[in-house]
């Protein structure tokens, strides 16, 4: 992997800025100013408190429009609700901008499609914000992970009204979706799915059975309204099984060896988990993407594939909400 602050010392400053200043556009301000290299430039809120606010504490210029950073910046991070994604990634990278966008990647697979598109033919990076992808958990376990057959997955939070734009499957379960299509790498077969709204308008609890062409059957659960949080999944394979923490950045990870050449057992495998910061390797992943011209770990059609895996649960769930009103209606 190159390193970052040379590659950015030999091509000069980045100038960064970001647009949505609420609680994570806040975190990802803290995370560029700790990277060797960035200047921040700027940062744009529909509220002009909040983006005035983050000014002075992050000594850069506050926008009430966000065009007003073009010319200015190199990179931008865009944390704002989903609903806003594609026109305002949009228009940054019709203007060359580099964008690091929160998942998901946009409300629709058209509108994916079109920033994809103008990213590619700009030559600009699109990187999406799965943060999970730099857990130091899960960047152990792709290194031993083998053909998963079975995965199960809890990601239960409390309910905060700020995520509520979207329902949860598009914004917690997609985290394990995209942890799970990297993992398995085969085609979906089949999806069972359920879920329910309890204290928004939106889905709020859902569980999913998703069936892949290679066998591998996952089983997710995503809530937002429970009491604690949990983030594990739990991985089964031929020869083994693995079980991550994602809030404790742990991995278990259990093997199958043979003793005295006919016996079996179950040990440990020892693995190192280099312990970080996931958002600050995220937020450095793709300045080291701006600085390379290098691919990002997330790419757009990454974030694509989530994308529409998700969307065919919200449809499942559909389906399945209409089957039941019309046998009780």
């Amino acid at each position: 992997m190159p390193d970052v602050a040379s590659s950015q010392f030999e091509m000069g400053e980045i100038r960064v800025g970001v647009v949505g200043i609420g609680h994570l556009g806040t975190y990802h301000l803290q995370k560029y100013q700790k990277l060797p290299g960035c200047r921040i430039i700027g940062v744009s809120d529909i509220e002009e408190e909040r983006s005035v606010a983050a000014a002075g504490e992050f000594g850069c210029e506050a926008f009430s429009d966000y065009r007003d950073l073009f010319g200015k910046v190199d990179a931008v991070s865009i944390s704002v609700p989903t609903v806003s994604h594609h026109l305002i990634a949009r228009d940054f990278l019709r203007e060359g901008i580099d964008v690091l966008l929160e998942k998901p990647i946009t409300l629709t697979l058209e509108e994916a499609d079109d920033i994809i598109s103008i990213a590619e033919e700009k030559d600009a990076i699109l990187q999406i914000g799965f943060v999970e992808r730099f857990n130091p958990a899960i960047v152990a376990l792709k290194k031993i992970i083998g053909d998963p057959l079975f995965i199960e997955t809890h990601r239960l939070h409390p309910f905060f009204s700020r995520g509520t734009d979207v329902d949860v499957i598009l914004d917690l379960m997609i985290h394990d979706l995209d942890i799970i299509i990297d993992s398995v790498k085969s085609p979906v077969a089949t999806i069972d799915a359920v879920g329910v709204s309890v204290l928004s308008d939106k889905v709020d609890i859902a569980n999913v059975r998703i069936t892949f062409e290679s066998g591998c059957v996952a089983n997710i659960t995503a809530s937002r309204v429970t009491n604690k949080k949990m983030q594990k999944i739990r991985i089964f394979e031929v020869k083994g099984y693995h079980s991550v923490d994602f809030a404790k950045k742990e991995l278990v990870s259990l093997r199958r060896k043979t003793i005295d050449g006919s016996a079996m057992e179950i040990s440990e495998n020892q693995i190192d988990v280099i312990m970080n910061d996931p958002l600050e390797e995220e937020v450095r992943a793709f300045i080291e993407s701006v600085a390379t011209r290098e691919p990002p770990l997330v790419s757009g059609r990454e974030g694509r594939k989530s994308l529409e895996l998700a969307l065919r649960i919200v449809e499942k769930i559909e389906e399945r909400k209409e089957f039941y009103n019309d046998s009780n209606g």
